[in-house]
Order: structure tokens, then C-alpha cells, then sequence
């Protein structure tokens, strides 16, 4: 079985959010089911990010605002995004989480799960988002490169689309951006013909999907879209957005995905690491905000992790998806050879 790390720190419980649907019970909640799941797992103790590997997606003048919003004991980014006394310290953590992941996996650890928040994938480099702070899984990106992971790829599955990640790698064609989500949803990017820029063209892979698109739609994408692209791209690591949001119970999504799709999806992914990066794979909490589905999704991807086989879910073709597939794959054709 892989050696699977599970990255957590009590910080991240004092972003203090005061009864908004991501709230510090995400993660007590899934620990809880983690410790009686019987997984073994080596828990890792991250350190927080430093300023200048923050600086690496975000503006010092940003960085300062947010500081400065926590030391006067809190506010907010935006309408959605709280900003509480600790939450510059815990932001800073959440990124370390996914720093101490990426260092763990090319040290000793096949894989790793980063238990964190706040969340990441919507925040630009100037501003905060849709919950998140810095961008967790967008630092790590960079810090990977650092370390010599020249080629990075990203999978997203929250069903919001990732419009900061996708917006800081744009033009970047070290960086694959895979993001497979409800549309039309917040924060409303994410359409097919969004594919990168200035050379970068077709390393932006955006996959929108119907309301109420379920399990076989979900694994149809990643069989036929994110696999033969991945494959080629050849990534040095694998880095998760993995929000359990598209799933069926989740009171901010109108998609229908099951506990086991979590869990084959994830295997997907590390058959990918597996192939491709010498297993190196770490993931990241995003979103998911019922708390019995959050936990129960989360240890799914863990079980897929460690290498056990995910419960078979029977796939049926689904025209609506089959349909934007079709028109992913001639959006992609002149960039990939797989989808020639």
C-alpha cells in the first residue's frame, strides 16, 4: 500500500468564519471520520508559507491587506470571503500545507492529502474570493517548480470553477490547468474556448458541465478527456483542487455526484501520478460544505490514495455530456495529439 500523508494543523480551526457554510466543523467533522476509518495514514505537521513564496502568485500589497484586515481583528474581502483575527495565520499555514506535501511526496510519502483551509482556487493575485484567501494549490505550483517539478498539473473538481488558478497559469505552458465543473455557476468563468494565451494555448483545459451531471458524466470526463491529455502533457507532479461540492448532498451544488465517484476519480488521478510523476501526488481541500459527504468523500480519495480499488460504479452515456466532451476534444485537437 502507498505511504499516504495527511497534512493538518489546529490553525486552521481559528479562521473563525461565524456560522458561513466553510467553517472550521469542515475539518473536525472529517477528521473525526479519518480516525475511525482505520486508514493508516503519517500525519505531517506543515509550517507556514513563506512572504516571499506567497509573493509568487501574490501582491505584496495584497498580502499587506489581508495582514492588516486580521491585526484590526477582522472583515471581509469580499460579500463571501471572512477575514477573522488568526486568518492571515492560518492562510499562511494553508499554503504551507500544500509546500509541506509537495516536500514530503519528493522526499519520502508516495502521496499526500492537505486537510487545510482556507481555501484557495478562487483567489487572484490581488484579491480575495469565493471564500478563499491564497491560492493554496497555485503557490504550491510554483514551489514545486523550485524545487525541479518543472511540469505541473492540476486537476480541479470542485464544482466552482478554479478562476484564480486558471487566471495566474494562463499564459504558462509548464502548467497544465485541468477544471471539470457545473456551469453556469459562480463565479462564471470556466467556458471551453477559455484555453490559455500568448503560446499557452490548450494548456488550459476547461471541462463545464449541466446542472445535475452525475457520477457516469464525471468519470466519462476524466477517461476521455483528462486522462489522454494528462498522459500527454507528462507531468513531473499531480496537484488536486479537491472540492467535495459536486457532490449530490451538497447544499451549494446542483450536481449529483456519489461518495464512490470521489473515489474513482481520485484513483484516476493517481494512476496518472503513477505514470507520469513517479506517484508524486498531493491534494488539497477546496470546497464541500455538507459535513457528513465532506468527511465521507475525503476518506474515499484517501482509500484511492493508499491504492485500494474504489467501488465500481457502472457508467451510462449521457448525451449532454457527451456532447460538450465532443466539443473539448475539437476545441483541443490542434494542440494535443490525442484528441486528433
Amino acid at each position: 500500500m502507498a505511504r499516504t500523508g495527511l497534512i493538518y494543523h489546529p490553525i486552521y480551526l481559528e479562521h473563525d468564519t461565524d456560522g458561513h457554510p466553510e467553517r472550521k466543523e469542515r475539518l473536525t467533522t472529517t477528521l473525526e471520520k479519518i480516525r475511525s476509518s482505520g486508514l493508516e495514514l503519517e500525519f505531517v505537521t506543515p509550517r507556514p508559507a513563506t512572504l516571499d513564496e506567497v509573493r509568487t502568485i501574490h501582491s505584496p500589497g495584497y498580502i499587506d491587506q489581508v495582514r492588516s484586515i486580521s491585526e484590526q481583528g477582522g472583515g471581509y474581502l469580499d460579500l463571501d470571503t471572512v477575514v477573522s483575527r488568526r486568518s492571515y495565520e492560518a492562510a499562511l499555514m494553508a499554503a504551507g500545507g500544500v509546500i509541506a506535501g509537495i516536500e514530503r511526496v519528493t522526499t519520502d510519502l508516495d502521496n499526500a492529502f492537505a486537510l487545510i483551509r482556507p481555501p484557495g482556487h478562487h483567489a487572484l493575485p490581488n484579491r480575495g474570493m469565493g471564500f478563499c484567501i491564497f491560492n493554496n494549490v497555485a503557490i504550491g505550483a510554483k514551489c514545486a517548480q523550485k524545487m525541479g517539478l518543472e511540469k505541473v498539473l492540476i486537476v480541479d473538481w470542485d464544482v466552482h470553477h478554479g478562476n484564480g488558478t486558471g487566471a495566474v497559469f494562463y499564459d504558462d505552458r509548464s502548467v497544465m490547468y485541468f477544471s471539470v465543473h457545473q456551469f453556469p455557476h459562480y463565479p462564471g468563468t470556466g467556458r471551453v474556448k477559455e484555453m490559455g494565451m500568448d503560446g499557452a494555448e490548450g494548456f488550459t483545459v476547461n471541462v463545464p458541465l449541466p446542472w445535475g451531471t452525475g457520477d457516469s458524466g464525471y468519470l466519462t470526463v476524466f477517461e476521455e478527456v483528462l486522462k489522454p491529455v494528462a498522459m500527454e502533457f507528462d507531468p513531473d507532479i499531480v496537484l488536486v483542487s479537491a472540492g467535495q461540492d459536486p457532490h449530490q448532498a451538497d447544499p451549494l451544488s446542483g450536481m449529483n455526484l456519489t461518495t464512490e465517484a470521489f473515489g474513482s476519480m481520485a484513483s484516476t488521478v493517481k494512476e496518472i501520478a503513477d505514470s507520469c510523476s513517479e506517484g508524486r501526488l498531493v491534494a488539497a481541500l477546496e470546497g464541500g460544505y455538507n459535513l457528513g459527504t465532506l468527511s465521507d468523500s475525503v476518506v474515499a480519495i484517501l482509500r484511492s490514495f493508499k491504492g485500494e480499488s474504489p467501488e465500481k460504479i457502472e457508467v451510462e452515456e449521457d448525451p449532454r455530456v457527451a456532447e460538450r466532451i465532443e466539443e473539448v476534444r475539437r476545441a483541443m485537437s490542434p494542440y494535443w495529439n490525442c484528441f486528433k
